[in-house]
Protein backbone atom coordinates (compact mmCIF):
# COMPACT_ATOMS: atom_id res chain seq x y z
CA UNK A 1 0.00 0.00 0.00
CA UNK A 2 2.68 2.29 0.85
CA UNK A 3 4.93 1.44 -2.30
CA UNK A 4 1.67 2.57 -4.21
CA UNK A 5 1.26 6.07 -2.39
CA UNK A 6 4.61 6.35 -3.68
CA UNK A 7 4.46 5.44 -7.11
CA UNK A 8 0.78 7.64 -7.73
CA UNK A 9 2.87 10.29 -5.61
CA UNK A 10 6.12 10.63 -7.62
CA UNK A 11 3.85 10.63 -11.03
CA UNK A 12 1.74 13.47 -9.52
CA UNK A 13 4.96 15.40 -8.43
CA UNK A 14 6.37 15.02 -12.09
CA UNK A 15 3.23 15.69 -13.71
CA UNK A 16 2.38 18.98 -11.35
CA UNK A 17 6.22 19.99 -11.65
CA UNK A 18 6.15 20.04 -15.17
CA UNK A 19 2.69 21.98 -15.60
CA UNK A 20 3.85 24.49 -13.24
CA UNK A 21 7.48 24.65 -14.68
CA UNK A 22 6.00 25.42 -18.30
CA UNK A 23 4.11 28.39 -16.95
CA UNK A 24 7.22 30.40 -16.42
CA UNK A 25 9.27 28.05 -18.89
CA UNK A 26 10.05 31.54 -21.12
CA UNK A 27 10.99 33.92 -18.25
CA UNK A 28 14.85 33.65 -18.59
CA UNK A 29 18.03 34.52 -16.07
CA UNK A 30 19.89 37.41 -16.92
CA UNK A 31 22.13 35.80 -19.23
CA UNK A 32 19.26 34.31 -21.52
CA UNK A 33 18.94 30.86 -20.08
CA UNK A 34 17.96 29.15 -17.10
CA UNK A 35 14.36 29.57 -16.40
CA UNK A 36 12.20 31.24 -13.43
CA UNK A 37 10.60 28.62 -11.34
CA UNK A 38 8.82 29.38 -9.03
CA UNK A 39 6.91 25.71 -9.16
CA UNK A 40 9.42 24.49 -6.90
CA UNK A 41 7.26 24.62 -4.49
CA UNK A 42 5.40 21.48 -5.66
CA UNK A 43 8.26 19.51 -5.12
CA UNK A 44 9.06 20.95 -2.02
CA UNK A 45 5.52 19.44 -0.57
CA UNK A 46 5.93 16.61 -1.90
CA UNK A 47 9.45 16.28 0.06
CA UNK A 48 7.27 17.04 3.39
CA UNK A 49 4.39 14.77 2.81
CA UNK A 50 5.31 12.00 0.89
CA UNK A 51 9.25 11.78 1.42
CA UNK A 52 12.29 12.12 -0.19
CA UNK A 53 11.95 9.69 -2.90
CA UNK A 54 9.10 10.22 -4.57
CA UNK A 55 9.83 14.08 -4.46
CA UNK A 56 13.54 13.36 -5.95
CA UNK A 57 11.85 11.47 -8.48
CA UNK A 58 8.92 12.97 -9.57
CA UNK A 59 11.16 16.26 -9.69
CA UNK A 60 14.12 14.80 -11.91
CA UNK A 61 11.15 13.54 -14.18
CA UNK A 62 8.93 16.60 -13.99
CA UNK A 63 12.30 18.75 -15.25
CA UNK A 64 13.01 16.76 -17.98
CA UNK A 65 9.68 16.71 -19.07
CA UNK A 66 9.02 20.66 -19.15
CA UNK A 67 12.52 21.20 -20.98
CA UNK A 68 12.02 18.76 -23.75
CA UNK A 69 8.47 20.33 -23.93
CA UNK A 70 10.20 23.81 -24.24
CA UNK A 71 12.73 22.63 -26.63
CA UNK A 72 10.84 20.45 -28.91
CA UNK A 73 13.19 17.64 -28.16
CA UNK A 74 14.71 15.20 -24.86
CA UNK A 75 16.90 18.25 -24.09
CA UNK A 76 20.40 17.14 -23.21
CA UNK A 77 21.08 20.14 -20.73
CA UNK A 78 18.05 18.93 -18.73
CA UNK A 79 20.09 15.34 -18.63
CA UNK A 80 23.57 16.62 -17.51
CA UNK A 81 22.18 19.24 -15.16
CA UNK A 82 18.56 19.53 -14.33
CA UNK A 83 18.09 16.12 -13.44
CA UNK A 84 20.61 15.46 -11.39
CA UNK A 85 20.00 18.65 -9.55
CA UNK A 86 16.59 18.45 -8.91
CA UNK A 87 17.05 14.73 -7.59
CA UNK A 88 19.85 15.50 -5.12
CA UNK A 89 18.16 18.42 -3.78
CA UNK A 90 14.65 17.43 -3.25
CA UNK A 91 15.51 14.02 -2.24
CA UNK A 92 18.35 15.60 0.69
CA UNK A 93 15.53 18.09 1.49
CA UNK A 94 12.91 15.51 2.31
CA UNK A 95 15.53 13.31 3.94
CA UNK A 96 16.51 16.23 6.05
CA UNK A 97 13.24 16.45 7.26
CA UNK A 98 11.68 12.95 7.39
CA UNK A 99 10.61 12.19 10.83
CA UNK A 100 12.66 15.36 12.37
CA UNK A 101 9.93 18.02 10.95
CA UNK A 102 9.92 21.37 12.60
CA UNK A 103 9.43 25.00 10.94
CA UNK A 104 12.41 25.80 11.87
CA UNK A 105 14.18 23.20 10.30
CA UNK A 106 12.29 23.43 7.06
CA UNK A 107 13.73 26.80 6.97
CA UNK A 108 17.51 26.22 7.21
CA UNK A 109 16.88 22.76 4.98
CA UNK A 110 14.77 25.35 2.34
CA UNK A 111 18.40 27.38 2.57
CA UNK A 112 20.46 24.99 1.98
CA UNK A 113 19.21 22.47 -0.33
CA UNK A 114 18.39 25.18 -2.82
CA UNK A 115 22.14 26.68 -2.17
CA UNK A 116 23.43 23.12 -3.20
CA UNK A 117 20.89 22.02 -5.88
CA UNK A 118 21.04 25.37 -7.88
CA UNK A 119 25.08 25.51 -7.28
CA UNK A 120 24.95 21.40 -8.62
CA UNK A 121 22.71 22.74 -11.72
CA UNK A 122 24.83 25.71 -12.42
CA UNK A 123 28.09 23.86 -12.88
CA UNK A 124 26.88 20.84 -14.88
CA UNK A 125 25.33 22.84 -17.34
CA UNK A 126 27.98 25.62 -18.11
CA UNK A 127 30.94 23.33 -17.84
CA UNK A 128 29.56 20.28 -18.59
CA UNK A 129 26.78 20.98 -21.03
CA UNK A 130 27.53 24.09 -22.59
CA UNK A 131 31.37 23.90 -22.80
CA UNK A 132 32.24 20.28 -22.70
CA UNK A 133 28.92 18.85 -25.03
CA UNK A 134 28.47 21.67 -26.96
CA UNK A 135 31.67 23.82 -27.14
CA UNK A 136 30.26 26.78 -26.45
CA UNK A 137 31.39 29.82 -23.88
CA UNK A 138 34.81 28.99 -25.15
CA UNK A 139 35.75 32.90 -25.56
CA UNK A 140 34.99 33.49 -21.98
CA UNK A 141 37.91 32.48 -19.07
CA UNK A 142 37.37 30.60 -16.55
CA UNK A 143 36.84 33.56 -14.59
CA UNK A 144 34.19 34.63 -16.28
CA UNK A 145 32.61 31.17 -16.69
CA UNK A 146 33.32 30.79 -12.90
CA UNK A 147 30.84 34.18 -12.28
CA UNK A 148 28.35 32.34 -14.62
CA UNK A 149 28.16 29.77 -12.40
CA UNK A 150 27.56 31.75 -9.43
CA UNK A 151 25.37 34.02 -10.95
CA UNK A 152 23.14 31.16 -12.00
CA UNK A 153 23.18 30.10 -9.03
CA UNK A 154 22.13 33.29 -6.94
CA UNK A 155 19.25 33.92 -9.78
CA UNK A 156 17.67 30.53 -9.21
CA UNK A 157 18.08 31.26 -5.21
CA UNK A 158 16.68 34.46 -5.11
CA UNK A 159 13.75 33.17 -7.27
CA UNK A 160 12.89 30.43 -5.53
CA UNK A 161 13.75 30.86 -1.88
CA UNK A 162 10.54 33.59 -1.38
CA UNK A 163 8.13 30.77 -2.65
CA UNK A 164 8.82 27.75 -0.92
CA UNK A 165 9.21 29.68 2.36
CA UNK A 166 6.00 31.26 2.28
CA UNK A 167 3.79 29.35 -0.38
CA UNK A 168 4.47 25.78 0.96
CA UNK A 169 3.45 26.33 4.52
CA UNK A 170 -0.01 26.57 3.72
CA UNK A 171 -0.47 23.99 1.33
CA UNK A 172 1.50 21.61 3.83
CA UNK A 173 -1.30 23.49 6.25
CA UNK A 174 -4.14 22.50 3.69
CA UNK A 175 -3.08 19.10 3.25
CA UNK A 176 -3.19 18.28 6.78
CA UNK A 177 -6.82 19.21 6.74
CA UNK A 178 -8.26 18.01 3.96
CA UNK A 179 -5.77 14.37 4.39
CA UNK A 180 -4.34 14.10 7.71
CA UNK A 181 -3.67 10.05 7.56
CA UNK A 182 -1.69 10.75 4.60
CA UNK A 183 0.67 13.61 6.19
CA UNK A 184 3.23 12.34 8.51
CA UNK A 185 2.87 13.25 12.43
CA UNK A 186 5.53 15.07 13.17
CA UNK A 187 4.06 17.22 10.53
CA UNK A 188 0.69 17.13 10.93
CA UNK A 189 1.55 18.06 15.22
CA UNK A 190 3.60 21.30 13.86
CA UNK A 191 1.94 22.50 10.98
CA UNK A 192 -1.49 22.98 12.98
CA UNK A 193 -0.18 23.72 16.66
CA UNK A 194 2.78 25.63 15.85
CA UNK A 195 3.60 29.19 13.77
CA UNK A 196 6.34 29.46 11.79
CA UNK A 197 9.26 31.31 13.83
CA UNK A 198 8.84 34.68 12.95
CA UNK A 199 12.71 35.56 13.79
CA UNK A 200 14.36 32.56 11.91
CA UNK A 201 11.94 33.06 8.90
CA UNK A 202 12.56 36.90 8.76
CA UNK A 203 16.66 36.05 8.73
CA UNK A 204 16.35 33.59 6.15
CA UNK A 205 15.64 36.40 3.76
CA UNK A 206 17.15 39.57 5.25
CA UNK A 207 20.56 37.90 5.17
CA UNK A 208 20.41 36.83 1.34
CA UNK A 209 18.45 40.11 0.32
CA UNK A 210 21.51 42.21 1.91
CA UNK A 211 24.10 40.29 0.28
CA UNK A 212 22.12 40.62 -2.83
CA UNK A 213 22.55 44.53 -2.48
CA UNK A 214 25.88 44.61 -1.51
CA UNK A 215 26.74 42.85 -4.48
CA UNK A 216 24.49 45.19 -6.42
CA UNK A 217 26.55 47.71 -5.23
CA UNK A 218 29.78 46.38 -5.85
CA UNK A 219 28.51 45.99 -9.67
CA UNK A 220 28.07 49.71 -9.44
CA UNK A 221 30.49 51.12 -7.92
CA UNK A 222 33.71 48.74 -7.95
CA UNK A 223 35.57 47.01 -10.99
CA UNK A 224 33.24 44.25 -10.68
CA UNK A 225 30.79 45.95 -13.26
CA UNK A 226 33.64 46.60 -15.36
CA UNK A 227 34.49 42.96 -15.61
CA UNK A 228 30.70 42.11 -16.33
CA UNK A 229 31.02 44.81 -18.95
CA UNK A 230 34.12 43.46 -20.60
CA UNK A 231 32.95 39.53 -20.65
CA UNK A 232 29.42 39.47 -20.77
CA UNK A 233 28.54 42.91 -22.46
CA UNK A 234 26.21 46.37 -21.00
CA UNK A 235 22.81 44.66 -21.66
CA UNK A 236 23.83 41.61 -19.34
CA UNK A 237 25.56 44.09 -16.85
CA UNK A 238 22.43 45.81 -16.48
CA UNK A 239 19.97 42.78 -16.33
CA UNK A 240 22.29 41.53 -13.76
CA UNK A 241 22.73 44.86 -11.60
CA UNK A 242 18.76 44.84 -11.86
CA UNK A 243 18.72 41.42 -10.22
CA UNK A 244 20.68 42.33 -7.58
CA UNK A 245 18.92 45.21 -7.16
CA UNK A 246 15.35 43.92 -7.09
CA UNK A 247 15.87 40.31 -5.96
CA UNK A 248 17.85 41.69 -2.97
CA UNK A 249 15.15 44.60 -2.29
CA UNK A 250 12.41 42.15 -2.23
CA UNK A 251 14.19 39.57 0.17
CA UNK A 252 14.91 42.23 2.21
CA UNK A 253 11.47 43.46 2.20
CA UNK A 254 10.29 40.65 2.81
CA UNK A 255 12.58 39.80 5.77
CA UNK A 256 12.18 42.79 7.57
CA UNK A 257 8.40 42.52 6.84
CA UNK A 258 8.22 39.27 8.72
CA UNK A 259 10.52 40.14 11.66
CA UNK A 260 8.59 43.26 12.65
CA UNK A 261 5.46 42.10 12.24
CA UNK A 262 2.89 41.05 15.14
CA UNK A 263 2.20 37.19 15.04
CA UNK A 264 2.18 34.55 17.65
CA UNK A 265 5.06 33.50 20.23
CA UNK A 266 7.82 31.59 18.48
CA UNK A 267 7.83 27.72 19.40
Amino acid sequence: MRFSISLVATALCAGLYAVGSYITAYIPSPWGFGQFRPAVVIPSFFAIVFGPMPSGLGSAIGTLIVDSVKHGYLYEGSLFAAVPGNFLGFYLFGHILRKRFTWSRFILASNLTLTLSNLMVATLYVFVFKVLYLGQLSELSLDALAFLVIGLTVWWFVTMLPFVLLVTPPLIRAAVSAFPTLVPEDVRAHSLQRELPRKTLGLAMLVPGTIMLLIGLATSFTALGMYLLDFFGALTKDLVQIMFYVSGSTLSMLGSIILVSKSSPET
